[in-house]
């Protein structure tokens, strides 16, 4: 391939932006392989989040600043993603092929941790990602319910490693899959923190591109022991705009900042009620607290759901919003908040490494 192609692509490459990282296709190092051959131009993209939702778009923008090119009679654009790789573990650990974790916090209990962990995990897995969900909450365990599993107890491989349960192509353990939902779990911090130990490191996870960890509210033992032992590549903060839940919504951050966990952006549940009789919007809860925090530790909103019954009830029947209801509004929103957490731990891996291009000439 000539110095003049290859200099010409890599423009073109640099006028093309990304719209969920705001950067260029050549600052994102997202061109794997270039090949040029009888006037064809074949070109590799790939992104590291899944891309469904913008693949078209950068592809035909591509295609028509390549096609203007003198030199070029045929493009062939091949498109596709690949989640990075943020967790190093020891070689036979359950975690070894887990690219990425995810805890989800908020410190506060009540403001919709579990329901916002479950439908971004189901919207990373409706995107094409492999996805799993670990109930960290040993004291109140939300997961079983929420993904219909209940109680049913976890088949065990070789008599030591608990295979997930799979509901909507998600795949999940829980302390409510080893006790009923009238077994209260009376333990002291360090027996719960051994609890969630061995449900991390005890369950064969497998290929997964992201692992969500919900969290159990607060900033005690679990969090601290989750946090110091495991590789969490990064957190995400829910919140409502509520005062009270903000103030320890930031309690959360600062937890999280102190173990080195990075914040990759906060999510504001109930940010607004829409009257379904006359459609007025109220923000019921205040307004901007999410943004609010955001700008205050350097981090994004990702993203606000609003106060909706449907939300609650689909939750709750073991079908949630975004397999119940793949087409609604409140899904999109979910969907995009998926989109951003994947974007956001993709920068994250960029900034400490970089994929070289390869270019060959036949």
């Amino acid at each position: 391939m000539s110095d003049s192609i290859q200099q010409q692509v890599l423009s073109i490459l640099d006028q093309v932006i990304d719209p969920l990282t705001q950067q260029s296709l050549l600052q994102l190092d997202a061109a794997t392989g270039m090949h040029y051959e009888g006037n064809t131009l074949r070109l590799s993209i790939t992104l590291g989040y899944p891309c469904a939702n913008v693949q078209a778009e950068l592809s035909q923008q591509l295609w028509d600043k390549l096609s203007e090119l003198p030199e070029v009679d045929g493009v062939d654009i091949d498109f596709g993603w690949q989640a990075p790789a943020n967790v190093t573990v020891d070689e036979g650990s359950s975690l070894q092929q887990v690219r990425n974790i995810i805890a989800v916090a908020s410190g506060k209990g009540g403001v919709g941790k579990s329901t916002t962990t479950v439908n971004v995990a189901l919207a990373l897995a409706a995107l094409g990602a492999k996805v799993g969900v670990l109930d960290a909450d040993i004291y109140g365990p939300s997961q079983p319910m929420m993904l219909g599993v209940g109680d049913k107890r976890p088949a065990v491989r070789d008599q030591k490693a608990m295979i997930p349960h799979e509901s909507y192509g998600v795949k999940s353990i829980s302390m409510g899959y080893l006790v009923t939902e009238k077994t209260p779990m009376v333990w002291r911090g360090p027996m719960a923190s051994g609890a969630l130990q061995q449900l991390v490191f005890q369950t064969d996870w497998q290929d997964l591109d992201y692992l969500f960890v919900d969290m159990p509210p607060g900033t005690g033992d679990i969090q601290l022991s989750l946090s110091q032992q495991v590789p969490v590549s990064g957190a995400v903060i829910v919140t409502t705009p509520q005062d009270i839940a903000l103030l320890d919504a930031k309690k959360a951050v600062e937890m999280f900042n102190k173990v080195n966990v990075p914040v990759l952006g906060v999510v504001e549940n109930m940010a607004m009620h829409q009257c379904s009789q006359c459609g007025h919007i109220e923000h019921v809860f205040g307004q901007g607290g999410g943004e609010r925090i955001a700008q205050d530790y350097d981090t994004q909103q990702l993203g606000a759901l609003p106060l909706a019954l449907s939300i609650r009830e689909h939750a709750d029947g073991g079908k949630p919003s975004v397999v119940a209801e793949p087409e609604s509004e409140i899904t999109q929103e979910y969907i995009k908040i998926a989109e951003k957490v994947g974007a956001v731990i993709w920068l994250q891996q960029q900034a400490s490494s970089a994929v070289e291009i390869v270019t060959t000439e036949d």
